[in-house]
């Protein structure tokens, strides 16, 4: 039995939404794999960044050791 046009256009469209999803999957992958690359880059650039940062409040500092840390949430210190 001969298929109507209405069947033959609805498989087309089909056909043309599965192309798409896999071309939108094989990019997403493509940019994944090509994702770290930048990411170790930038995250050398910002370490080197913060250690400059660092040295710079370093030289101010009127103490040779490193400084206290701050108690959390704003508390105060109480010495016993």
């Amino acid at each position: 039995m001969p298929r109507g046009r209405s069947t033959f256009s609805k498989r087309q469209k089909e056909q043309k939404r599965q192309q798409k999803q896999r071309d939108k999957a094989e990019r997403r992958s493509q940019r994944k794999q090509e994702q770290p690359e930048v990411r170790a880059d930038e995250l050398r650039e910002m370490q080197q960044h913060a250690e400059e940062q660092a040295a710079l409040f370093r030289i101010g500092s009127d103490e040779a050791g490193t400084p206290e840390p701050s108690p959390p949430h704003g508390g105060h210190r109480i010495d016993q």
